[in-house]
Protein backbone atom coordinates (compact mmCIF):
# COMPACT_ATOMS: atom_id res chain seq x y z
CA UNK A 1 0.00 0.00 0.00
CA UNK A 2 1.36 3.21 -0.43
CA UNK A 3 0.43 6.94 0.69
CA UNK A 4 0.21 9.93 -1.94
CA UNK A 5 0.03 13.07 -0.59
CA UNK A 6 -0.52 15.89 -3.58
CA UNK A 7 -0.17 19.83 -2.69
CA UNK A 8 -2.29 21.47 -5.38
CA UNK A 9 -3.67 24.84 -5.98
CA UNK A 10 -7.10 25.34 -4.13
CA UNK A 11 -9.17 25.66 -7.86
CA UNK A 12 -7.79 22.59 -9.12
CA UNK A 13 -9.45 20.33 -6.01
CA UNK A 14 -13.09 19.67 -7.58
CA UNK A 15 -11.09 18.45 -11.31
CA UNK A 16 -8.95 15.47 -9.06
CA UNK A 17 -11.59 14.55 -6.71
CA UNK A 18 -13.51 13.85 -10.26
CA UNK A 19 -10.43 12.26 -11.58
CA UNK A 20 -10.09 10.15 -8.68
CA UNK A 21 -13.42 9.21 -8.31
CA UNK A 22 -13.66 7.93 -12.17
CA UNK A 23 -10.66 5.96 -11.17
CA UNK A 24 -12.91 4.35 -7.56
CA UNK A 25 -10.48 6.30 -5.28
CA UNK A 26 -13.22 8.03 -3.10
CA UNK A 27 -12.06 7.87 0.68
CA UNK A 28 -9.20 10.66 0.82
CA UNK A 29 -8.24 13.56 3.66
CA UNK A 30 -8.06 17.84 2.10
CA UNK A 31 -6.24 20.14 4.48
CA UNK A 32 -6.03 23.54 3.34
CA UNK A 33 -2.56 24.78 4.00
CA UNK A 34 0.18 27.50 2.99
CA UNK A 35 3.51 27.11 1.17
CA UNK A 36 5.87 28.05 -1.12
CA UNK A 37 8.63 26.44 -3.26
CA UNK A 38 10.17 28.17 -6.50
CA UNK A 39 7.03 30.30 -6.77
CA UNK A 40 8.21 32.20 -3.91
CA UNK A 41 5.58 34.78 -2.92
CA UNK A 42 4.09 38.00 -4.29
CA UNK A 43 3.55 41.74 -3.77
CA UNK A 44 -0.09 42.80 -2.85
CA UNK A 45 -1.18 46.48 -1.96
CA UNK A 46 -3.83 47.14 0.76
CA UNK A 47 -4.97 50.43 1.94
CA UNK A 48 -1.68 52.41 -0.25
CA UNK A 49 0.69 49.72 1.42
CA UNK A 50 2.72 47.17 0.06
CA UNK A 51 3.11 43.96 1.63
CA UNK A 52 5.11 40.28 0.83
CA UNK A 53 2.60 37.66 0.73
CA UNK A 54 5.13 34.68 1.57
CA UNK A 55 3.00 31.66 2.24
CA UNK A 56 0.42 30.95 -0.34
CA UNK A 57 -2.76 28.98 -0.01
CA UNK A 58 -2.69 25.66 -0.74
CA UNK A 59 -4.70 22.33 -1.12
CA UNK A 60 -2.76 19.32 0.42
CA UNK A 61 -4.88 15.59 -0.59
CA UNK A 62 -4.08 12.74 1.25
CA UNK A 63 -4.91 9.39 0.22
CA UNK A 64 -4.19 5.39 0.99
CA UNK A 65 -4.42 3.27 -2.33
CA UNK A 66 -3.65 -0.45 -3.20
CA UNK A 67 0.43 -0.65 -4.70
CA UNK A 68 -1.74 -1.33 -8.14
CA UNK A 69 -3.60 1.82 -7.93
CA UNK A 70 -0.64 4.15 -7.53
CA UNK A 71 0.32 5.09 -11.03
CA UNK A 72 -3.19 5.54 -12.52
CA UNK A 73 -3.68 7.41 -9.32
CA UNK A 74 -0.70 9.82 -9.86
CA UNK A 75 -1.18 9.95 -13.48
CA UNK A 76 -4.49 11.45 -12.76
CA UNK A 77 -3.22 13.79 -10.21
CA UNK A 78 -0.73 15.04 -12.58
CA UNK A 79 -2.87 15.58 -15.91
CA UNK A 80 -5.51 17.45 -13.58
CA UNK A 81 -3.92 19.38 -11.61
CA UNK A 82 -1.06 20.90 -13.82
CA UNK A 83 -2.10 24.15 -15.26
CA UNK A 84 1.82 24.80 -17.17
CA UNK A 85 2.39 27.87 -15.02
CA UNK A 86 5.14 27.63 -11.54
CA UNK A 87 3.30 26.79 -8.52
CA UNK A 88 1.38 24.03 -9.93
CA UNK A 89 2.39 21.67 -6.76
CA UNK A 90 4.21 18.40 -5.72
CA UNK A 91 2.96 14.74 -5.28
CA UNK A 92 5.14 12.55 -2.82
CA UNK A 93 4.60 9.13 -2.27
CA UNK A 94 5.20 6.74 0.59
CA UNK A 95 5.09 3.26 1.80
CA UNK A 96 1.70 2.33 3.78
CA UNK A 97 3.26 -0.49 6.47
CA UNK A 98 -0.31 -0.98 8.12
CA UNK A 99 -3.63 0.16 8.19
CA UNK A 100 -6.65 -0.54 10.27
CA UNK A 101 -10.38 0.89 10.12
CA UNK A 102 -11.37 1.89 13.95
CA UNK A 103 -15.00 0.75 13.60
CA UNK A 104 -14.68 -2.64 12.62
CA UNK A 105 -11.24 -3.57 13.01
CA UNK A 106 -10.61 -4.63 9.14
CA UNK A 107 -6.69 -4.48 8.43
CA UNK A 108 -4.76 -3.47 5.41
CA UNK A 109 -6.02 -3.42 2.08
CA UNK A 110 -10.05 -4.29 3.51
CA UNK A 111 -9.81 -1.28 5.78
CA UNK A 112 -8.75 1.34 2.67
Amino acid sequence: MKKIEAIIKPFKLDDVREALADLNITGMTVTEVKGFGRQKGHTELYRGAEYMVDFLPKVKLEIVVTDEQVERCVEAIMTTAQTGRIGDGKIFVFDVERVIRIRTGEEDEEAI
